[in-house]
């Protein structure tokens, strides 16, 4: 994977765990995540399925991989901010 998709599938993982979190009642300091925040990971899965030819289930376990590291101490809250950036540049 390109260093690009790579951080796309991160953001995507970011954007479902803050969008977990933001449905708890936290992560408010975030943007609303659920809408573009799925809008994305769809767009990343389809984009990385045609590109590498990965399966939708690899692209699901790979996103789930992600979302495990982010989970781990502040490593989301750290993330967060490049991939609001990316989620900004995406137009969506």
């Amino acid at each position: 994977m390109s260093l690009q998709q790579s951080a796309a599938v991160r953001c995507s993982a970011a954007f479902a765990l803050g969008a977990g979190l933001q449905k708890a009642g936290k992560g408010k300091d975030w943007p609303p995540l659920a809408e573009r925040g799925r809008e994305f990971f769809v767009r990343t899965s389809a984009q990385l399925m045609d590109e590498t030819g990965m399966t939708r289930d690899a692209v699901g376990d790979l996103v789930q991989r992600t979302a495990s590291e982010l989970a781990e101490g502040d490593t989301l809250s750290k993330t967060m901010p490049a991939c609001l950036s990316m989620l900004d540049s995406s137009g969506l």
